[in-house]
């Protein structure tokens, strides 16, 4: 296992270079007035990829989280770049985070990570026919892909590395569909 990376040092940041705080003033129908603040993100959107190496192999990444100070297993993800589609996104983020690019490639729903609070909506893309092929990506260090079975979702979600709720969805929607018990609208 990798050691996490040393903390040099915090500091509050206000606005980043793509979230802000943004507050609503709101009236609801009974009458009742509310300033609620939201976190507003930079509206590109971004995917969630399920890379399915055969009908039963998911490719999962091992990546650092700053958030939860440790590394987490997960799905391959990212923010779209201007004038790019889910798919076209969805490609890219695969040939940069787990060198592959897909020839099929599903939208099969969206989430978002927390509606009381945020804008943000990420793709949840499914990629099939996978071909290996890499593109240079902006991750601090090379991530590493971990093939798991669907079929053994149960015990993947029972690691203590695996809490991203994103990436747990997705990957029971993808099983879903993948069965024919999940139809994307």
């Amino acid at each position: 296992m990798r050691k996490p990376p040393i903390i040099h040092a915090t500091r509050d940041v206000h606005d980043s270079h793509f979230l802000h705080v943004e507050q609503l003033d709101l009236e609801f129908s009974n009458g009742e007035r509310r300033t609620y603040e939201r976190l507003k993100g930079s509206g590109l959107g971004a995917v969630i990829i399920v890379p399915m190496r055969d009908d039963d192999t998911v490719l999962l990444v091992r990546e650092y989280g700053a958030g939860v100070g440790r590394y987490e297993l997960s799905l391959p993800k990212g923010r779209l770049d201007q004038d790019e589609t889910a798919e076209q996104g969805a490609d890219r983020e695969l040939k940069e985070e787990i060198g592959y690019g897909a020839r099929k490639l599903k939208i099969l729903h969206n989430l978002s990570l927390s509606p009381s609070y945020m804008t943000h909506m990420a793709h949840i893309v499914l990629a099939q026919d996978l071909y290996e092929e890499r593109l240079k990506g902006d991750e601090p260090e090379e991530l590493e892909v971990v093939p798991w079975k669907l079929s053994e979702l149960h015990e993947l979600i029972a690691r203590d590395d695996v809490t991203e709720g994103r990436s747990i969805a997705a990957l029971f929607m993808a099983r879903e569909y993948l069965a024919g018990r999940f139809k994307p609208a």
